[in-house]
């Protein structure tokens, strides 16, 4: 039988994606592109927004309507979100975040006895799902989800009520998994989470920067990158690894969300603006070429225009590499959709304009300073006369030349872009 698998959002639900696809494949399912050309079809969905939310709801819709006889199985977190709203769509297998890995035996069973199966589990407190993938096939770095869930129920997001609370993959088994990606052709692993930084914080024996020892004793394994992680969970520790580890890759997703100090705090990020710029100027110490880009929301409600002036000015003094700027969605569920003086859309959408016109002289300033550097790339993409990869402090570089996909060069930075450099080979 044929299956097609369609992805929404983060790098977590495209690991469990490919790890269903796997064992699928293992069980002589045959991979399609074309879900309507598929016995089978998932749909992996994203909750992060209710614009996600509608899109995830919109596929499905889609896919019935395209694929009347195929199998729907719909997992993910807008299944979890928003069971109730997706019962009445000719889903035939509904499940949340929990037993993707157990796809093979849930359409087994469904193929036997025809029967809608949905199963949910309401409690916070789970097992780390164990899951492993062998290999990337479209992408040169492999991706590791290492954690689960997360603890911090910020005021706008539901992810926590989504995904659960903090678990974590035992780290000889994330070692293991790295092995085998390493064994496979894989030079640049990512370690991913919905909640990263908390790596092994409910175990207590071991946290992230232990684990990045320990991967980085594996030979042939050149870069360890880091998705994303919290300020708060940066500690001494892990900047030391920073400083002194030349595999863990110099780029670090820290989310700031607010530069204003009010707005942080109602937010119920767990962090001042003083404690925020204090670890950055420790990280810059450590690794001074450190490409640090972040997530800001504008328009939360009640922020006031002195409050944006404030983030804008927060953002300049920390000198973001990029800036994902997001207008604030009302996210049902949440505590912030209930608050009150909730923000015109069109004073957030001409925040977020001024955000992103800040954001790209930050992003050209920063490309500008590798100039004539010589930089070591690592190629993802290549056509007849270009090749595309990315540094360790994940620059995007551009050559005008066919190169060897998944192969390390030495690239001399001749031109910057406010989105790329360009290079040409030492």
């Amino acid at each position: 039988m044929k299956f097609a698998i369609i992805t929404f959002g983060c790098k977590v639900n495209l690991y469990e994606s490919v790890f269903m696809k796997e064992l699928l494949l293992k069980n002589n399912y045959v991979f399609c592109d074309d879900y309507k050309k598929s016995d089978i079809v998932i749909v992996n969905t994203c909750s992060v927004t209710n614009t996600a939310d509608n899109k995830s709801k919109k596929t499905i819709r889609n896919v019935r309507k395209n694929n009347p006889k195929g199998i729907l199985v719909v997992c993910g977190c807008t299944a979890e979100n928003k069971q109730e709203a997706l019962n009445d769509m000719g889903i035939d297998i509904l499940i949340g975040n929990k037993d993707k890995s157990k796809i093979v035996e849930l359409i087994e069973k469904y193929k036997l006895n025809k029967e809608k199966y949905i199963k949910f589990y309401h409690t916070r407190h789970l097992e780390f799902e164990n899951m492993e993938v062998q290999r990337f096939d479209e992408l040169t770095r492999a991706f590791i989800k290492i954690e689960d869930g997360c603890n911090n129920y910020c005021a706008y997001c539901i992810i926590p009520y989504v995904r659960g609370s903090v678990r974590s993959k035992p780290i000889n088994e994330v070692i293991e998994e790295a092995k085998n990606l390493v064994a496979n052709g894989h030079h640049e692993i990512v370690l991913t989470g919905i909640n990263t930084g908390a790596y092994g914080k409910e175990i207590g024996q071991y946290d992230l920067t232990d684990l990045i020892r320990e991967l980085s004793k594996i030979k042939e394994l050149e870069r360890i990158r880091v998705s994303s992680i919290e300020m708060t969970e940066i500690n001494d520790k892990f900047i030391s690894e920073l400083k002194n580890n030349h595999k863990l890759c110099g780029h670090l997703h820290i989310s700031l969300q607010s530069g204003s100090a009010r707005i942080l705090k109602i937010m119920n990020r767990k962090y001042t603006k003083e404690e925020y710029l204090l670890k950055v100027n420790k990280i810059r110490e450590a690794r001074p070429n450190v490409n640090l880009t972040t997530d800001v929301i504008v328009g939360f409600p009640s922020e006031t225009e002195e409050e944006f002036l404030e983030c804008i000015e927060f953002c300049r003094k920390v000198g973001f590499s990029k800036i994902h700027v997001f207008p604030y969605s009302i996210r049902e569920g949440t505590k912030a959709a209930t608050m009150s003086n909730q923000i015109a859309n069109a004073i957030k959408k001409q925040r977020a304009r001024e955000l992103i016109k800040i954001d790209e002289k930050l992003q050209y300033d920063y490309n500008c300073q590798f100039i004539n550097q010589t930089l070591n790339v690592l190629i993802e993409e290549v056509s007849d006369d270009i090749s595309v990869g990315h540094t360790e402090n994940f620059l995007k570089v551009v050559i005008k030349q066919k190169l060897e996909p998944n192969k390390c060069y030495d690239v001399v930075i001749k031109k910057a872009n406010v989105l790329d450099v360009e290079g040409i080979l030492k």
